[in-house]
């Protein structure tokens, strides 16, 4: 499995930070506080500007907190039923990916029709958000991922553990109207 690279890692603590205390940094005071705490370092006068602003941060009605990563053009969202074709990433909140529609074995894209549980609801939630040719970063809390349960296996031992808030960069790649 391929690591984050650090700016998407960075980001990823940033959208961590922010969904979780209530309170924002800018991508440098976040990647500053991150590094000081994974070094036992001492930070000593961080300065914030527009030029170094971290991203926006919205939140859907549901409760799903994203970034937008990639603008996409003039246009509406997919609604419930509409098929849609997404690549996304998923990451633990480890930074360790445990799914991706570019990963061996897999297409390009995910198919998947809109609004009818064919995907978890935060996923589902977050699409129904996005315009074709936008790209966001999405904090997934437990409740709309895989819940108390997790993806877990007869021995126990467990892919997603019970509880655990799941990271997606998705990329909404086309939406159409499905055939009558």
């Amino acid at each position: 499995m391929k690591p984050l690279s650090t700016p998407s890692f960075t980001l990823l603590l940033l959208l961590l930070v922010q969904a979780t205390s209530g309170f924002t940094l800018s991508r440098r005071d976040a990647f500053v506080k991150t590094a000081s705490i994974a070094t036992g370092g001492v930070v000593i006068g961080t300065q914030s500007s527009i030029a170094n602003a971290g991203p926006t941060i919205y939140t859907t009605d549901k409760g799903v907190k994203y970034a937008i990563l990639k603008e996409a053009g003039k246009g509406g969202s997919p609604l419930s039923g509409d098929i849609v074709a997404v690549e996304y990433t998923g990451y633990l909140t480890s930074g360790k990916i445990f799914d991706a529609t570019h990963a061996e074995g897999k297409g390009n894209s995910l198919l998947f029709k809109l609004g009818t549980g064919s995907v978890i609801p935060g996923l589902d939630d977050m699409v129904s958000q996005m315009v074709v040719g936008q790209k966001v970063q999405a904090i997934v809390p437990p409740s709309l991922a895989y819940g108390d349960k997790g993806v877990c296996l007869d021995s126990g031992e467990c892919l997603i553990k019970p509880g655990e808030t799941l990271v997606y960069d998705i990329y909404l790649k086309k939406a159409t109207i499905p055939p009558p």
